[in-house]
């Protein structure tokens, strides 16, 4: 009798597990369906859409919000929120402008600069959210006010252009297509390099691996989606350098969060701050180095849209920050901190930049834009919260 118990207790068990899996991948796929659904519908709505050229200045435009967002995700997933990245990449956009084409820069040194700039002014807000208890809301919040009058003032309000053609080079050069070829075939070694480590770990420690069929279709599919991006991006010029930056930036953040202490601890803080506290990690530092990443990857952001703008604007970076956000939410990262990935911020900054450029393509007017993102985000954020108040009650 009792064997027939433990025989029925471990095929549940095994169920559980095999369910949970599943809900694991259509939670991690459903996003990518929503986007080929969008791309499909806008394919059908207009031939130019899914053309290379097209799909080149999409990856090219969506690369100054997906950097804000790897940096967002984290300041999100550990509770709090910065509304002063869209300001920062102005100014940090001005500086690198203003030393390249009033002062006569070299490229190199602008470059590091201003990344030690987006560095310090982390550190400046992160201080005062960590150290001296000001809410992350108010303290972006007066960091966005002050970053924007700062651009206004070094700047005269005027626009300075034009940028060296070695900075303009940053926001605007492509890669040479046998270099995005290698590139392409070094990623997907790196990918199934990283799936096969997982797997074989999984298994060490005795945990449900997923069935070697699956396994091997996940491995082509991924195949086909990397050669094939870099086939159609060949098609035109190259893959567009700031989107092979946002690939770098994903993989090294994507290791962070997922392999140092450091991440663990981030999303240790944004799902219980008090039991992270008892459990011996030291939270000020630990959100203070989320500011500074941020803030960083923020000035970053502004030296790629400055190049390839070819100028430093007043209006540069606004309304970035809710994008940057939106990009998160979108990818399942929550507001209550705790949950979010680096790769779903990259797909809802996909999601978000094709609305854009699919729209733009139709003629539709500008509000349909605002009015299309805006209910979609809502749509997001009422998906995590039915998803949590499901959790709740199973």
């Amino acid at each position: 009798m009792s064997l027939h118990v433990e025989t029925g207790e471990r095929i549940g068990t095994a169920e559980k597990r095999r369910l949970q899996w599943f809900k694991m991948d259509v939670r991690a796929y459903t996003m990518i369906g929503a986007l080929l659904v969008i791309w499909i519908l806008f394919t059908l709505l207009n031939d130019n859409f899914i053309t290379a050229r097209n799909l080149s200045n999409l990856f090219l435009q969506m690369s100054v919000t997906s950097i804000l967002a790897i940096g967002m995700v984290l300041v999100i997933v550990s509770g709090n929120i910065d509304l002063s990245v869209g300001s920062i990449v102005g100014f940090t956009g001005g500086v690198a402008a203003i030393l390249n084409v009033w002062y006569g820069w070299n490229t190199v040194p602008v470059l590091l600069a201003v990344i030690a700039l987006g560095a310090a002014i982390g550190l400046f807000q992160g201080w005062w959210v960590a150290f001296r208890g000001v809410p992350a809301f108010i303290v972006t919040l007066g960091g966005m006010l002050v970053f924007r009058g700062m651009l206004l003032g070094i700047s005269g309000s005027q626009t300075v252009s034009p940028l060296s053609p070695g900075f303009k080079a940053i926001g605007t050069a492509y890669v040479m297509p046998g270099v995005g070829l290698a590139l392409g075939f070094i990623a997907l070694a790196v990918v199934v390099f990283a799936m096969l480590r997982r797997r074989s770990s999984r298994q060490k420690y005795g945990f449900e691996v997923e069935p070697v069929s699956l396994n091997a279709a996940k491995m082509l599919f991924y195949a086909l989606l990397i050669l094939g991006f870099v086939l159609l991006m060949n098609r035109y010029q190259g893959i567009p350098v700031p989107f092979v930056l946002v690939i770098c930036l994903a993989i090294v953040f994507t290791l962070i969060t997922k392999n140092t202490v450091f991440g663990r601890h981030v999303y240790a803080i944004g799902g219980n701050k008090e039991a992270a506290r008892l459990s011996g990690i030291n939270i000020k530092r630990r959100v203070l180095l989320v500011f500074v990443l941020c803030n960083t990857l923020a000035a970053v952001s502004g030296l790629v849209l400055t190049a390839r703008l070819n100028a430093a604007t007043m209006n540069a970076g606004t309304m970035y920050e809710l994008d940057a956000i939106a990009a998160c939410v979108i990818g399942g990262t929550s507001l209550v901190g705790g949950t979010g990935t680096i790769v779903g911020a990259l797909i809802g900054a996909l999601v978000m930049a094709s609305l854009d450029n699919g729209m733009s393509i139709m003629n539709l007017d500008s509000y349909w834009q605002f009015i299309v993102k805006g209910g979609i985000l809502v749509l997001a954020v009422w998906v995590d919260y039915y998803s949590r108040q499901r959790k709740k009650t199973e």
